[in-house]
């Protein structure tokens, strides 16, 4: 019988679903520099003959101005979007621990910001959990390859 879900390696999943929240808290927290189009000449040597190729340096800078700022947005919206679908005390440790600040640690999340506190153990327990629907959540919207993530079988 073939098993639906797939068993995912624990270690390798965590990276990759920190990274993916890395970038969300990079995006929440630095602003986009817009770019400006330079209004001097610059002299740049041209061979004869036609090349084809038409260029509008404004047009380029107005859409990645307006580009740029949207898939940001949409990032950061989705992962929002997905981390809502958890479980409540998922949420809070998904959240507080890599969604907000850079120096939240794992013994302040379980010791001071679930209430009740749990242990250690509970509390990985819990972020494993989040993290495996997460995963699925990411893989169905193309962020990540369940593939990549899966157990080795090794055959000894």
């Amino acid at each position: 019988m073939k098993q639906l879900l797939p068993e995912l390696d624990r270690r390798k999943t965590q990276n990759a679903i920190e990274a993916l929240l890395e970038k969300y808290r990079i995006y929440k927290t630095i602003t986009f520099e817009a770019k400006e189009a330079s209004i001097t000449a610059s002299y740049t040597e041209r061979f004869h003959g036609p090349t084809n190729v038409t260029s509008d340096q404004t047009a380029q800078i107005a859409a990645y101005n307006v580009d740029v700022p949207a898939a940001r947005r949409a990032y950061c919206e989705m992962i929002e979007a997905i981390v809502e679908r958890l479980g409540e005390r998922e949420q809070l440790i998904i959240r507080e621990r890599y969604m907000k600040q850079d120096d939240v640690f794992d013994y302040k999340v379980y010791n001071y910001i679930l209430d009740p506190p749990v242990s250690k153990d509970t509390y990985t327990k819990i972020r494993a959990r989040a993290f495996y629907k997460l995963a699925l959540a990411f893989a169905d919207r193309g962020l990540l390859k369940l593939e990549e993530l899966q157990k080795r079988v090794t055959v000894g």
